[in-house]
């Protein structure tokens, strides 16, 4: 009798215990549809956790062919984003990723007996971040590694005597012709020396320092009147 007990719990445990499908999480029965009892999973991570970097214009690729060496090539993403490869026509490049590109080059090369392919990216645009305005050297730098919107400007050379420290404007790009801006005040962030507002610079930012009100009238001004209108909380 305790025999056909055990049996029965463990029957009955394997009879509502869900089988979890790789990909997904626990499974839970959270309530009911039509008298009977859903069973609810939690979604998978979707998306690559590690993309592969996609192709862009002006990007330098090597083509290796490992049985046919006569076909090496270095071809650059053309501004119509395709290149020009030998013997064959020519390829759409844009947006793929180096696999895929290797299909795609195999298939043009199909006049080959399985052809070995491999591809590697020889030169690529660097992220970058453009400084303009009232800076000591305005300009395009290069993001090596995190950059804030302070250390961004000290990178350009820092804040002039014309600049505007408390309305420095952050652009960045949110889709194809669409802009958001951030105006910051980085005057009150290294007075207070608070930094939470600090943001993180990303490839393709623009940071903006316009000219402060004084240096736009001092040329008006004779030097005489000057320390009237001369005042540090102006800027």
């Amino acid at each position: 009798m305790l025999t056909m007990s055990i049996l029965a719990c463990v029957l009955g445990l394997n009879t509502s215990t869900a089988a979890q499908t790789p990909g997904t999480a626990e499974v839970a029965a959270t309530g009911t549809a039509d008298g009977k009892t859903v069973l609810k999973k939690e979604p998978a991570l979707t998306g690559d956790r590690h993309p592969l970097y996609r192709l862009r214009k002006s990007d330098v690729i090597d083509i290796r062919f490992t049985f046919s060496p006569e076909y090496d090539q270095t071809v650059t993403v053309q501004p119509d984003g395709f290149i020009a490869i030998k013997a064959a026509a020519t390829v759409f490049a844009e947006g793929l990723a180096l696999p895929e590109l290797s299909a795609v080059v195999r298939h043009a090369y199909d006049f080959m007996r399985d052809p070995e392919v491999s591809i590697t990216l020889k030169d690529f645009e660097k992220p970058s971040f453009l400084a303009s305005g009232q800076l000591g050297r305005p300009g395009k730098y290069e993001l090596r590694s995190r950059t804030t919107v302070t250390e961004g400007i000290a990178i350009a050379g820092g804040f002039t005597e014309l600049s505007k420290h408390s309305q420095v404007v952050l652009f960045r790009r949110v889709f194809d012709g669409i802009f958001e801006a951030h105006v910051l005040n980085v005057k009150a962030m290294l007075s207070f020396r608070n930094l939470d507002e600090d943001l993180e610079l990303k490839p393709g930012d623009m940071l903006y320092v316009p000219q402060n009100r004084i240096s736009k009238i001092k040329k008006y001004l004779p030097a005489s009147s000057l320390s009237t209108f001369l005042s540090p909380t102006q800027f």
